[in-house]
């Protein structure tokens, strides 16, 4: 699913009704979120008892859903009601595992700028 540790992980962390279906999901990628929903970017969507997650992609020549439901537990809620969030691929494997918020790993980013 993640084609590169770059790829852009949007999450909205407004309830979503999870009975909609890949249009719907793009509408609120489009409408509330403000991006195009067929740019390459993961979008996150959670329900109210945030114990179900949609992703959505695009992925070369149609869109891709994915959908997850935990038979325990929740997923982590952070943020405030319709804000969008940019989590990295590493950040959506934490969520998807059910690991609390609180205990996701701080992963210090580095760069490399000596060429020689």
């Amino acid at each position: 699913m993640l084609r590169s540790p770059q790829t852009q992980v949007l999450v909205y962390t407004g309830s979503v009704d999870m009975r909609k279906s890949i249009d719907g999901l793009c509408w609120l990628a489009y409408e509330h979120m403000n991006q195009n929903p067929a740019s390459g970017q993961i979008f996150v969507f959670m329900n109210r008892g945030r114990d179900k997650v949609k992703l959505i992609y695009w992925d070369h020549n149609g869109f891709c859903l994915f959908y997850k439901r935990l038979e325990t537990d929740r997923f982590a809620q952070w943020g405030t009601t319709d804000e969008v969030l940019c989590i990295t691929p590493q950040e959506l494997q934490f969520l998807m595992s059910g690991l609390p918020f609180k205990h996701w790993p701080k992963i210090a980013h580095k760069t490399f700028e000596n060429y020689g």
